[in-house]
């Protein structure tokens, strides 16, 4: 990658974190981003994680979930201490993050924010999620993502709605 990378890339590597960065021509026309992840680096789905930002009693808080399902959001909410949970106004967490939607990662925010991690990443060595860019993901272990962001690991994926 040229330049000097993205917040969460620079992250991983200041931490020295083992981590394996995987770029992949993003299509703009995709419609999920972490789908398209999925089939451009033919990566099993339930390895690959999106993050999304939703506002839980007036807090901005990241859920990481598998792109094959959806944020539950009174888990999440339950999870992160909180009693009411919807999606965060995009621009408000693109401003917060850093990052753009599709490209948003779990790590390297511009402000610190509570993170919580779906538990099924944790049956896994190695989960993908957004390196901060649309078309790149970065592997990693789960407990690293863990340690670094700080995050709770809890139960927060419901099955894709049809």
């Amino acid at each position: 990658m040229a330049g000097k990378g993205t917040p969460a890339t620079v992250l991983l590597a200041k931490q020295k974190v083992p981590h394996t960065v995987h770029a992949y021509d993003h299509d703009p026309r995709a419609e999920s981003y972490g789908l398209e992840a999925v089939e451009a680096l033919e990566l099993d789905p339930a390895r690959v994680f999106k993050t999304l930002v939703a506002d839980v009693d007036g807090r901005l808080t990241v859920g990481v979930v598998p792109v094959t399902g959806q944020l539950d959001l009174k888990a999440l909410a339950a999870a992160a201490g909180g009693k009411r949970a919807k999606m965060a106004d995009p621009a408000a967490a693109q401003r917060a993050t850093g990052y753009v939607l599709g490209g948003i990662s779990p790590l390297g925010h511009r402000t610190r924010l509570p993170i919580v991690l779906e538990e099924s990443a944790t049956r896994f060595p190695t989960i993908y999620c957004s390196g901060g860019r649309r078309g790149l993901e970065v592997e990693l272990p789960p407990a690293e993502l863990t340690r670094l962001t700080g995050a709770v690991v809890a139960a927060i994926s419901a099955p894709q709605k049809p």
